[in-house]
């Protein structure tokens, strides 16, 4: 437990953080099921909009450290190949 002022500070500013980034990081994944859904409605074009949507999203979770790099990096090329099998 935390006992001195800056320590009690410490603790308040974590638990405020973790549920800001709790927050950040189920909003990127919703986007990412939105994309999955659409691969498996078989909906081509609404599967490139979802894409495009949330690409970005994605991108600035990584920039704010939610996710790792590499992490988004995978799930992106992964939707994509998925989107692209659409089409063929």
């Amino acid at each position: 437990m935390a006992n001195s002022p800056q320590a009690k500070k410490r603790a308040r500013q974590n638990e405020k953080n973790r549920k800001h980034n709790a927050s950040l990081r189920s909003m990127a994944r919703t986007y990412v099921k939105k994309v999955q859904s659409r691969i498996e409605a078989g909906n081509y074009d609404e599967a490139v909009a979802a894409f495009k949507e949330a690409q970005p999203i994605m991108d600035s979770m990584v920039n704010k450290g939610i996710f790792a790099k590499n992490k988004v990096a995978r799930t992106k090329s992964r939707l994509n190949t998925r989107i692209k099998a659409l089409k063929a």
